[in-house]
């Protein structure tokens, strides 16, 4: 046996060598030959007329029909399960009409030139409330702070740094370091649940801000003096929150929570995120304006955010009706929370109505909404935060929750899409509209000034005005 030589169709069986049937060397063929386009001949021969040709030509292009699926696979998980992220910088709403006639695209570098010669020229109002109010402001998504990480953050006419302690609670002080100046959120080094200063390596706490550490101290005795100021804050519903109030002694109001967003039933669908150039109670007082939500937000979604052309003949098949109150707190009611409700359909021709929402909105203090929504689908819930990054510039996010599901995966892409064309309707309103502090008012715009009333609590007379932040801001 030693002495023979064997054929590669031949295989041993029970120590004898067995010739192999016809199929198998026929396999042996395909696998050896499959890559020199012997293939196909071989289906050829094997199989009856025609069925071979079909097999060899399917199996030959098997690894391109297993790349589509692959593909297409990764498409439906990413459709799935991908957020939707929709941002909008300062000079992305609003400014087209002056950027269009000087033919300024936006990659342009005149663009922020010529937008922020625009802001300065603009008529702001006098009398302007104080910029920054008292409240819980929601000033860094939870998501972008990781274990061990610090970020500078710049709002409310502070510098804070906000990092997430070892044990994964997240704090916030005031970024200057006492000893000679240092910024905390820039270079600084997370250790346990202090932060260590990237100047000298002084250590603060998380806890009070009290200094810990003075490596090259002799006596390695810290002084009580060498503290940074603790701001109280909490993290709930996907953003970490400062409490910002000019009177300290004021204790914070109990922010709500949504319990389907913090026991994880309802899942995190994605975001928008813009930059508006306005007062900060100039947006939540759209809230009460409900004669402005069928002229800003009647014409169809599909006609786009910018107001000069929302209106085309086209888009009339479509229009949005609305059906709003706004109403203050009762006396037995939390005085910080104020309350709309809302009914938005989509008709067509006037006459169908399709895809209802009801909504109600919790304005929560001058800085937070919750829009807890009732779908033909089923509920889903919007969050909002509005915090001044500076007198006239607020940041504003709202994060979509839901349940997750299949017809989510499709509505809540739509959703998110749909209210942020609406969004950047008002947007092109507040970038360049005047503060007056008495409007002029008729008998239907009664609820703004009862907003107006009811959103006068947030401020104090130590609150910092307008014309001193802008003064700081300045220098």
């Amino acid at each position: 046996m030693g002495g023979e030589e064997c054929c590669c169709d031949d295989y041993y069986a029970g120590g004898q060598l067995v010739q192999a049937p016809s199929s198998l060397r026929w396999l042996q063929l395909l696998a050896s030959n499959a890559t020199n386009g012997f293939l196909e001949q071989s289906l050829r021969d094997f199989l009856p007329d025609g069925v071979g040709g079909r097999v060899g030509s399917f199996l030959a292009r098997f690894p391109l029909y297993l790349l589509a699926l692959a593909v297409f696979s990764w498409l439906c998980w990413k459709f799935y399960y991908g957020r939707v992220i929709w941002k909008r910088d300062l000079t992305d709403i609003g400014f087209n009409h002056m950027l269009d006639n000087e033919q300024i695209g936006k990659n342009d570098r005149r663009r922020a030139h010529t937008v922020n010669r625009l802001r300065r020229l603009r008529r702001v109002g006098q009398r302007i409330p104080p910029p920054f109010p008292n409240g819980w402001f929601g000033i860094l998504e939870s998501e972008v702070l990781a274990v061990g990480q610090a970020r500078s953050v710049d709002c409310l006419g502070q510098n804070f740094v906000v990092f997430r302690s070892a044990s994964g609670e997240a704090c916030v002080l005031d970024a200057y370091c006492p000893h000679l100046g240092a910024n905390l959120g820039v270079g600084g080094t997370v250790r346990g649940d202090c932060i260590e200063c990237p100047f000298h390596h002084w250590t603060f706490s998380g806890k009070d801000g009290q200094c810990t550490n003075i490596p090259y101290s002799k006596s390695g005795a810290v002084p009580k003096v060498a503290k940074v100021k603790k701001w109280r804050s909490l993290e709930a519903n996907g953003f970490i929150f400062v409490w910002h109030h000019v009177d300290e002694e004021v204790e914070p109001w109990q922010l709500p929570i949504v319990p389907e967003i913090e026991d994880g039933r309802w899942v995190y669908y994605g975001k928008n995120e813009f930059l508006v150039n306005a007062h900060i109670q100039d947006i939540p007082e759209n809230g009460a304006d409900v004669a402005h939500l069928s002229a800003v937000h009647g014409p169809n979604m599909l006609s786009g955010s910018d107001i000069r052309y929302y209106r085309p003949a086209w888009a009339e098949f479509g229009m949005h009706a609305w059906q709003a109150s706004w109403n203050a707190p009762e006396e037995s009611e939390p005085s910080h929370i104020a309350r709309m409700d809302l009914k938005h359909t989509f008709r067509f021709f006037n006459k169908m109505e399709v895809c209802t929402v009801n909504v109600k909105a919790f304005q929560v203090g001058p800085g937070y909404v919750q829009l807890m929504m009732q779908t033909s689908i089923g509920p889903m819930v919007a969050l909002q935060t509005v915090t001044p990054v500076e007198p006239l510039v607020q940041k504003v996010i709202h994060r979509f929750y839901a349940p997750r599901n299949l017809g989510n995966a499709f509505f809540q892409k739509f959703a998110i899409w749909a209210e942020s064309v609406m969004f950047e309707r008002d947007m092109m309103i507040w970038n360049h509209k005047q503060f007056i502090e008495s409007p002029l008012l008729i008998k239907e715009d009664r609820l703004i000034r009862a907003y107006r009333k009811w959103y006068g609590q947030f401020y104090s007379e130590n609150s910092t005005s307008y014309t001193m932040a802008k003064e700081n801001l300045d220098w």
